[in-house]
């Protein structure tokens, strides 16, 4: 598949994703030369990894979109909507490489009046970016004629990344130590400490305390990992006689939808009690090994399901 063609899926969202997608590598010499730190990590880490997903998700609703054209005509509607996003996520990256090259923070920064007038441009555009998506989420349920496996990764997909966009909103509140001694930051995603404390390589994930971060992660690309999942399958299905059932397919990706949703509330309810995602206590532990038991036996169940007759009528649209 060529660029050009890549590009017709919908252009507005595939030039943002280009666009980033070129950023990375100048974020990654920025992180190499300039010497920089801010809160622990290098001052052009987060401009960096924010192009890397800016990028997966505009790719991403890119070719959903052409799903959407193909099968549902025109629709305009979703058009707009796309291009609406496309632009709110340019907006947030500018927002982003202007206070990265200030040699300050862009979220929750109320220092100064430019400080929290960037900090509300960018706000803005977080919000109207979810609603769109909310949109399309919506439109993506009027598709018809897929597999129900595929169908059901889509949707799940879509609707779980809107929950994990959606706790990102979490951050966004003081916390006690700021009320209690403003210093122009309100919110953070470290949960117990102050932001920028020890964190795992790359991501920076809080390795003494709760992080937010990790479920708005998680949550997020859901849309990728899910239909990932099923193309897997849908590959797996030429040499395994089993998978060549739509409904092992199908229940397969129930399965593993439950336990996504399982581990994204397992992981908010972890970081919100202020716990390291490498360190949990003995409940998160044995709620994860409870949900690991589910997953598995869920699984089992749909491998050694009855072959039974599958309605066809996705194939003809109905």
């Amino acid at each position: 598949m060529s660029l050009r063609t890549a590009l017709a899926w919908h252009r507005p969202l595939m030039i943002v994703g280009v666009s980033c997608a070129a950023l990375v590598p100048l974020g990654l010499l920025g992180v190499l030369l300039d010497p920089r730190v801010l809160l622990g990590a290098p001052i052009w880490l987060k401009p960096t990894k924010f192009a890397v997903s800016i990028a997966i998700f505009c790719v991403t609703w890119a070719w959903l979109y052409a799903q959407l054209r193909e099968r549902r005509g025109r629709a305009r509607t979703a058009f707009v909507a796309g291009t609406v996003a496309a632009l709110a996520l340019a907006i947030e990256m500018v927002v982003l490489v202007v206070q990265a090259g200030r040699g300050t923070t862009s979220h929750f920064n109320m220092t100064t009046p430019l400080d929290s007038t960037l900090w509300a441009v960018m706000g803005g555009s977080i919000v109207v970016a979810w609603l769109v998506t909310l949109w399309l989420t919506a439109a993506l349920f009027g598709l018809r004629g897929l597999d129900p496996a595929r169908s059901l990764a889509i949707r799940a997909g879509a609707v779980l990344a809107l929950v994990g966009m959606a706790l990102g909103f979490l951050m966004t509140g003081p916390t006690p130590d700021q009320l209690s001694d403003f210093q122009g930051i309100v919110g953070a995603h470290t949960v117990g400490l102050p932001d920028g404390g020890p964190g795992l390589a790359v991501v920076g994930w809080s390795i003494d305390g709760g992080d937010l971060r990790i479920p708005h992660f998680v949550g997020m690309h859901a849309l990728q990992l899910l239909p990932l999942l099923l193309i897997g399958l849908e590959l797996a299905a030429a040499r395994v006689a089993v998978l060549a059932d739509p409904g092992v397919r199908r229940d397969l990706v129930a399965t593993s939808t439950a336990g996504y949703i399982g581990l994204l509330a397992l992981l908010t309810w972890q970081a919100l009690r202020g716990q390291p995602l490498l360190a949990p206590d003995a409940w998160t532990a044995a709620a994860f090994g409870v949900l690991v038991v589910g997953v598995v036996a869920g699984a089992v169940l749909a491998l050694r399901r009855q072959p039974v007759p599958v309605s066809r009528s996705w194939r003809h649209g109905r």
